[in-house]
């Protein structure tokens, strides 16, 4: 039986600041069913494509990339904010409001042979996502897919991805900021 996964996320008014209506996916999370269910679909649509590995974005791309890798019996790539990796690492730096941030993967874990599916459980303005996207391929790896688990279609970052060349696949929206 299929869950009705997108009400198992909570909506809070005014978070992180007035105005705002955060997607807080730690209702799903905590849901045995609805968080395996969510890990299960994102891995069933992507089976068999020929992907080496799934790159999570910090934090909670962690949680269901992490899961997905799993689930599809590939590694996983985690995606970390500036000086969190041990080794020697890359980095990609993206926008923010204000300001500019950077993240990180291992310098040594893609190359050219490597097919990497990005998961994260939110997109919203797509700058991170992005980021990235330009990231594994700067490595030589092919990243052309993202799946997520909510998409805020009305911020518009999915539609920012696409536009570079990448499937987008989500498996709620939620309409608003």
């Amino acid at each position: 039986m299929s869950l009705d996964l997108k009400s198992l996320v909570r909506t809070i008014p005014d978070y992180p600041k007035q105005g705002i209506l955060f997607r807080d996916i730690t209702t799903l999370i905590e849901h045995p069913e609805g968080f395996r269910e969510s890990v299960e679909r994102i891995a069933e649509h992507y089976r068999g494509q020929g992907f080496t590995h799934v790159a999570g974005i910090e934090a909670r791309g962690f949680i269901f990339g992490a899961g997905v890798a799993i689930a599809m019996g590939v590694g996983f790539v985690p995606v970390r904010k500036r000086g969190k990796l041990p080794g020697t690492t890359i980095g990609q730096n993206y926008v923010l409001e204000y300001g500019v941030d950077t993240i990180e993967i291992h310098a040594d874990v893609l190359s050219n042979v490597h097919k990497v599916l990005l998961v994260d459980d939110l997109i919203a303005t797509g700058g991170t996502a992005i980021a990235a996207v330009g990231l594994m391929r700067r490595t030589g790896a092919i990243c052309d897919d993202a799946a997520f688990v909510i998409d805020l279609p009305d911020i518009g970052g999915a539609a920012k991805l696409e536009a570079e060349g990448v499937k987008v696949r989500s498996l709620m929206a939620f309409d608003g900021h």
